[in-house]
């Protein structure tokens, strides 16, 4: 029995998908009156596509940003460098958690992409269903786990002293918000994976409004210290995954989900986990090899990590537009290797790769000319103003490598090359745990080297990322497509 003939034989309602009609199976009788919020990437010229879904993404991604700013400014202004330094060891930590439901969130999404862009619509809901259950285990799973290892994990970090009760406090509420932040994270990929790059930046905006307004609320008003400034960060993410999952609910037809399709189906989630996991360890392996780079970051003192964070957070700016690109690309790739269009994958990536080194030329042009004044906007202590000035220096002549991993890293996940995550994690790890070593041990770089080790590691990485897609585009002997390509 066809897809369309099992669907005649159960509840449904008219409603359009990918430009028809179709019924979406438990759906009561009566019509849908909001539009579809999905695009069909597997048409059409492939930057357009990428830009008009990527678009939002940055947006959302520069809101989202901007609170992260804001929260390091409003701590480091109103409490001093220690409490910035305080939040700023925290953060490879919380990143080596997160990455674990991070990247198996991003493995549901994949098999989503893949299911849409095959046509699949009765897979789709499928997916959509069993993600929501694979998310939920392992956030509450990475969630629970981080919060009983916080003193140790950051005792092993070598995290001085004076700022250790304050990174524990703030690491503790941020993984009690893990469960909450995955909320956000799977209402997100599983739309983006639907061709949506839009409901998620709604909601994320009205979040990172609402989390500089608690920020002054609770560290100005009320003195509540870098517990309220986490206490911020968890309430605003907890409106932004509530929102953006209670509007897919209302404004996506695929999430409206009939009894079978809430069943549990053990291939999708196996799917799932197997293309989940590989990201996850890619991600994990990463977040360790920061975590490292911060131990060592440590040893310095508290200028250097202020210094460090304010320059992480400048960075993680200027990402942006690489890991929106990205996101973009991921979805693209999965709807495409679905649809089994290989030639478009290929397009996609030669024109977002051209785009994308031109964005690090610009972003590199600002941070030599003007770093030592977006310092300033953090901490008011020359000698930290001094150092990330410095260092943004440094970093900045690699930005190029940074948009090269974004884009490969974005296409081979997006077409399911799991092999390709835990080679990108192996080189990310190998450069950011031996090269401070060396550089420590074999020359005079001293506070330098944890700047210079983060640049040549982008460059490392990069370069794998090349490699591994020219092998993965030799083996699938994709034609070079003509220059009018749609």
């Amino acid at each position: 029995m066809s897809q369309s003939a099992a669907r005649m034989n159960e509840p449904a309602s008219l409603f359009r998908i990918r430009g028809r009609k179709e019924r979406v199976p438990g759906m009561r009788n009566r019509p849908l009156r909001r539009h579809n919020t999905t695009m069909n990437m597997t048409e059409g010229r492939p930057l357009r596509l990428l830009s008009v879904f990527a678009l939002p993404l940055l947006i959302g991604n520069l809101f989202q940003q901007a609170y992260n700013l804001a929260d390091s400014m409003i701590v480091g202004q109103m409490l001093g460098a220690n409490a910035l330094a305080a939040v700023g060891a925290t953060g490879s930590i919380s990143f080596l958690f997160f990455s674990i439901f991070n990247g198996i969130s991003g493995g549901c999404g994949i098999v989503t992409a893949q299911f849409f862009g095959a046509k699949k619509d009765d897979q789709v809901y499928k997916a959509i269903a069993n993600s929501a259950y694979i998310t939920l285990v392992f956030s509450l799973l990475t969630g629970t786990i981080a919060f009983l290892m916080v003193p140790t994990v950051l005792a092993w970090m070598g995290t001085p002293a004076e700022i250790l009760p304050d990174a524990i406090t703030y690491m503790r509420m941020t993984s009690a918000s893990v469960p909450l932040i995955a909320i956000y994270n799977y209402a997100s990929s599983m739309q983006r994976a639907l061709g949506d790059s839009r409901t998620p930046l709604y909601f994320l905006v009205v979040s990172c409004i609402l989390n500089v307004g608690l920020d002054l609320l609770f560290i100005g008003a009320f003195g509540m210290g870098v517990f309220g400034a986490a206490l911020a960060t968890m309430l605003s993410q907890l409106l932004a995954g509530a929102g953006s999952l209670l509007y897919a609910f209302r404004r996506n037809p695929y999430f409206r989900l009939n009894k079978a399709s809430l069943a549990f189906d053990k291939p999708i989630a196996k799917r799932a986990i197997r293309l989940g996991l590989p990201l996850a360890l890619q991600w994990s392996l990463i977040a360790i090899s920061t975590t490292a780079l911060q131990s060592v970051v440590n040893t310095f003192g508290p200028s250097a990590i202020a210094a460090y964070t304010a320059t992480n957070r400048l960075e993680q700016l200027v990402q942006q537009p690489f890991g929106s690109m990205s996101m973009a690309l991921s979805t693209y790739s999965g709807q495409n290797m679905g649809a089994g269009k290989t030639d478009r994958i290929r397009h996609g990536f030669r024109d977002s790769l051209l785009a994308m080194i031109a964005v690090a030329g610009v972003m590199m042009l600002m941070m030599q000319l003007f770093g030592g004044s977006l310092v300033s906007l953090f901490v008011h202590e020359k000698d930290v103003i001094e150092l990330g000035e410095k260092a943004l220096r440094i970093t900045s002549l690699f930005y190029v490598f940074l948009g090269i991993i974004y884009v490969c890293r974005g296409v081979l996940n997006g077409v399911g090359d799991a092999f390709f995550s835990f080679i990108n994690g192996i080189v990310e790890i190998a450069g950011r745990v031996g090269l401070p070593l060396l550089l420590l041990h074999f020359t005079a770089s001293g506070v330098w080297s944890i700047w210079i080790t983060a640049g040549v590691t982008w460059f490392l990485a990069g370069t794998s990322c090349v490699l591994r897609y020219i092998s993965w585009r030799k083996k699938t002997r994709m034609p070079i497509p003509e220059a009018n390509n749609a």
